[in-house]
């Protein structure tokens, strides 16, 4: 079962990345992952390292704050 916080980030990377417009795999070339590894980050299958969230949020042009839910 997901932890709730998981499925939180999970759901809000899904809406980040269908708000942008861009194809994940632009996105995982961007930020130095798998096309695969995008879709597991939206299906709450795997969580981005720190650094991958980091790059993930500057390409996305989003706030952490809006991913972790802490408006």
């Amino acid at each position: 079962m997901k932890n709730s916080l998981d499925a939180v980030i999970s759901e809000n990377i899904k809406r980040e990345i269908d708000q942008s417009g861009k194809k994940k795999s632009d996105i995982a070339k961007a930020i130095g992952v798998s096309c695969p590894t995008i879709s597991q980050y939206c299906s709450g299958r795997a969580q981005p390292s720190l650094s991958t969230f980091a790059r993930l949020c500057a390409y996305l042009d989003c706030s952490s704050d809006d991913i972790l839910n802490l408006k």
